[in-house]
């Protein structure tokens, strides 16, 4: 593969410093290890107010309709949110009501996610994949959730984590490396 993936990563958390967002830049750069991209990322933090006050897409100022664009468009999506209240936010929620309801069928989307324990790991499977099951999207089977404990200064530091997002990002990259399924050919 020669041409650039277009890599669009969302960062679903409001604040910086954000360990959600060391969390999708380190899957960015071990993606990188594997795939060309071009990566975009998305902080839902520096849209959400915006965003928040529009109740249909028409309402959705250029800056935030540009970055809805450009999600519908991603050849690959990142999307990792933190947990709050034992689910993503409502923000990231919103953000997805606006999307295209066919934009993103059969679109890879590798998901993350952060939280204060390991009890909110299962958000990924109970949260996140019945949200993108709705758009038809491919969730890759692995997902990447970390908690407080394996970061440093809002900076990777486990290394059990960091093996996860290098075996997310080779899976990955194998899903485009692999060829596309014949259809079934019909009489």
């Amino acid at each position: 593969m020669s041409t650039p993936l277009n890599l669009v990563a969302i960062s679903g958390g409001a604040y910086r410093p954000s360990r959600t967002l060391a969390l999708t830049e380190a899957l960015i750069v071990a993606l990188q290890q594997h795939l060309p991209l071009t990566p975009r990322i998305i902080e839902l933090g520096d849209i959400a107010r915006p965003l928040g006050g529009a109740l249909s897409r028409q309402e959705l100022p250029a800056q935030v309709e540009a970055q809805l664009q450009a999600i519908e468009n991603a050849d690959l999506l990142v999307v990792a949110t933190p947990v709050y209240r034992g689910s993503y936010p409502g923000h990231l929620k919103h953000l997805f009501d606006l999307i295209g309801v066919d934009a993103l069928v059969d679109k890879p989307v590798l998901l993350a996610a952060t939280g204060g324990s390991q009890r909110h790991a299962l958000v990924i499977d109970h949260q996140l994949r019945p949200l993108f099951s709705f758009f038809q999207a491919m969730t890759l089977p692995i997902g990447v959730y970390a908690s407080e404990a394996d970061f440093s200064d809002y900076r990777v530091s486990n290394e059990a984590l960091q093996t996860r997002i290098r075996l997310a990002a080779a899976r990955t990259a194998a899903l485009f490396a692999a060829p596309v399924p014949r259809l079934l050919k019909t009489a």
